[in-house]
C-alpha cells in the first residue's frame, strides 16, 4: 500500500512513479488494495468513498491538500463528489492512469510477489484480481504444493517470515518506521533488510 496509511501518500506516489520511469528494469510497483480503494473512489465516490475512507483516504486526501473533513463526517453525496473532483485536479497528470496501470503480480521463476497472498490451491496463473489484492483465508495455513515461493505485504506483522512458501514482509513502515525487504539468492538463500 502506498497511500492511506501516513500523511505522505502524493509523496510516496510521486517517488514511486519516479523510480518506474528512471528505472524501468529494476523497479516494479505492485498495485495493493487501497490503490485500488482510491481508483474505485475517484470512479465512484459516493458508493465507494465511505470505505476508502474507513480504510485512510482521508490521509490520502489531506496529502494532497484537499480537505477531507466534509467527507469524513459523514458527508453528503455531494461532499464525496466534490472531494473525488478536487483530488482529480490536484493530482499530477498521468498519476491516475499510472495507479491504474500497475501489475497485480511480478515473478521470476518461482518466485511469485503479489500484495496480500493467494489461493494455496490455484496456480499463481489462475489467482483473481480480488485475491491477489485483499488476500485468501487459507494464504497462510495451507502450503503450497506446487513449489511456488509468495512474496507479500498487506498483513502487518512484528517480524518478516520466510516459510512454508511465503515471505511475509509488512512490518508497518508507516506506523513503526521498519521498512522490510528480502533479498533472496537463485540458491533459496535469504536476507531480510530493514530500515
Amino acid at each position: 500500500d502506498y497511500v492511506d496509511n501516513g500523511p505522505d501518500s502524493a509523496e510516496t506516489l510521486a517517488r514511486l512513479r519516479e523510480l518506474t520511469r528512471d528505472f524501468p528494469r529494476n523497479v516494479v510497483c505492485l498495485m495493493g488494495n487501497h490503490e485500488r480503494m482510491l481508483l474505485d473512489f475517484l470512479a465512484d465516490p459516493v458508493t465507494r468513498g465511505p470505505r476508502w475512507l474507513r480504510g485512510g483516504g482521508g490521509a490520502t486526501l489531506a496529502s494532497f491538500r484537499v480537505d477531507p473533513e466534509p467527507v469524513q463526517a459523514g458527508g453528503k453525496p455531494e461532499d464525496f463528489r466534490d472531494a473525488a473532483k478536487r483530488l482529480r485536479a490536484a493530482m499530477p497528470d498521468g498519476l491516475g492512469e499510472w495507479i491504474a496501470s500497475l501489475p497485480l503480480t511480478w515473478h521470476s521463476g518461482n518466485l511469485w510477489a503479489v500484495h496480500a497472498g493467494a489461493d494455496p490451491v490455484h496456480p499463481m496463473e489462475a489467482q483473481t484480481a480480488r485475491v491477489l489484492l485483499w488476500g485468501h483465508p487459507e494464504f497462510e495455513a495451507v502450503p503450497r504444493a506446487d513449489g511456488v515461493w509468495v512474496a507479500y505485504g498487506h498483513v502487518e506483522m512484528d517480524r518478516p517470515a520466510y516459510e512454508e512458501g511465503r515471505i511475509a514482509l509488512d512490518t508497518g513502515a508507516w506506523r513503526t518506521g521498519r521498512l522490510t525487504a528480502c533479498a533472496i539468492r537463485p540458491d533459496g538463500r535469504h536476507d531480510f533488510l530493514q530500515t
